[in-house]
């Protein structure tokens, strides 16, 4: 479509009392992040950030807060007296501000987070196609009961004669199939006309946007719907239990999705994948797995069950065996994890490497096909290509105030239960001994021992065993 002379407001006003939660409503999470920044992902596709208007009230400040990243315009109702009145807000901020007018507004709400980006652009395109003053999506869902219904003037035209609420609908029209999303596209100045002409004569008290589409249609003004192809995509979120069903919704959605890209999912069902989470092809991901935030996995991985992999990056051909936790980590190319590692953030996993059971990471680089399997904490430390790094190994890395650096260098070998006090330097091929506290630093192919000789004492425990007798 073009989107030349449109602009979008969204409704992000209300306070959802029905959540019962101290949290905006809009700022409430699916999917990995919050409903009203997967309405603006979409909007985004279809105009630029500057030309997003979102309406805030509730918690007004939070909510710009929240969302200002993404560069959106704000506009402030400060009361919270219905739709009418807040698209009254939106006309006075452009009077306000000399903002210039667009063409045509379209309006979405903040709490339908399952809009598409296509859906959208179909609304605009039958808006422009049809010269209308107003265009409005509509569902069929299997209860329309407690929706208010769009009225056509004929099932196989697009023209509407009005909108009428469940109560008022008389009883020849219960059976109306058709639901007002609460999303529509208005040539702005014919809407902005109307504006002023809405009443709060309602048993709510407040200004509907909805009245203005029999005001239009008595003007002889063309009002006309657009169907969504499924109801998920105009549902809102009234309660949690309505926003977990929305967001699996979203997670099947985006299971199928992968899934369609050539990536292997058991039991999709099981696993939690947030929306922004890619994937590459002929990687297989096993039952019970958490992909979180902006995760990226390559090609040709395994992800095995139970693992958490949240705002990391893994490469290609990387195995993730189970109950693996991972945040903000790299990974790279055919490296090999757990069971049962913790990357911490600013992990860097070299090409081929191994981090194995029990080992947890923070702060480090392990270089390309280096190998810490056993029971390890790394953190702060560099440690090159080729390190063999033995079971138990701890780098001590926090004096009580600071952290400190341990660099390995390739080719090193650090014996099991070895600590390393840094900050400290072992040099590229040297061997630290088993069991060594290394508090200096090691040249390079030089052996360490940071330990006391062993002293036997033969017949000792005899002569114990015989002094207890």
């Amino acid at each position: 479509m073009d989107a030349t002379g449109f602009a979008i407001a969204i409704m992000a006003a209300g306070k959802g009392t029905r959540l019962k939660s101290k949290r905006p409503k809009v700022l409430h999470e699916i999917g990995g992040q919050a409903l009203l920044l997967h309405v603006i992902d979409a909007a985004k596709t279809v105009v630029s950030a500057g030309q997003i208007y979102c309406i805030i009230g509730h918690e007004a400040d939070r909510v710009r807060a929240a969302v200002a990243p993404t560069g959106v315009q704000f506009v402030l109702q400060a009361e919270q007296r219905g739709t009418g009145h807040a698209l009254q807000q939106v006309k006075a901020y452009f009077t306000e501000t000399g903002t210039a007018i667009p063409k045509h507004l379209l309006v979405l709400s903040g709490d339908v987070p399952l809009i598409r980006p296509e859906t959208i652009a179909s609304i605009c395109d039958l808006h422009l196609r049809e010269n209308a003053a107003m265009t409005i999506l509509t569902a069929v869902p299997d209860d329309p009961t407690g929706y208010g219904r769009v009225l056509r003037a004929s099932p196989d035209k697009p023209e509407v004669t009005a909108i009428v609420e469940q109560k008022s609908l008389r009883p020849d029209q219960l059976a109306t199939p058709e639901i007002n999303s609460g999303i529509y596209c208005f040539e702005t100045t014919k809407l902005f006309r109307k504006l002023d002409s809405l009443s709060t004569d309602n048993a709510h008290g407040e200004f509907y946007l909805t009245d203005v589409a029999a005001m239009l249609v008595a003007d002889g003004e063309r009002v006309v719907a657009v169907k969504a192809d499924s109801v998920n995509e105009v549902l809102g979120a009234n309660t949690i239990a309505e926003m977990m069903h929305l967001d699996a919704a979203m997670r099947l959605e985006t299971a199928k999705r992968l899934m369609a890209q050539g990536v292997t999912i058991f039991r999709p069902e099981t696993c939690v994948i947030d929306a922004a989470v890619t994937v590459g092809a002929d990687t297989t991901i096993e039952p019970y797995v958490q992909l979180l935030g902006a995760t990226t996995i390559g090609t040709d991985c395994r992800i095995r069950s139970y693992s958490v992999i949240q705002q990391s990056t893994l490469g290609n051909g990387v195995t993730v065996r189970n109950g693996c936790i991972l945040d903000s980590a790299e990974v790279s190319d055919g490296a090999i994890l757990g069971p049962y590692a913790h990357l911490r953030p600013e992990s860097r996993i070299g090409e081929n490497a191994h981090v194995g059971n029990f080992v947890e990471t923070k702060k480090v680089t392990l270089g390309k096909g280096s190998k810490a399997n056993h029971l390890n904490y790394l953190g702060d430390a560099t440690i090159g290509a080729g390190v063999n790094v033995g079971a138990g190994v701890i780098t001590c890395n926090y004096d009580g105030v600071h952290k400190h650096q341990t660099i390995i260098g390739d080719g090193a070998f650090i014996g099991s239960d070895s600590t390393l006090v840094a900050p400290v330097s072992i040099g590229a091929g040297a061997y630290v001994a088993a069991g060594s506290c290394i508090t200096e630093n090691v040249p390079a192919d030089a052996l360490a021992l940071g330990r006391s000789r062993q002293a036997n004492k033969p017949g000792w425990a005899a002569a114990r065993r015989a002094a207890k007798k």
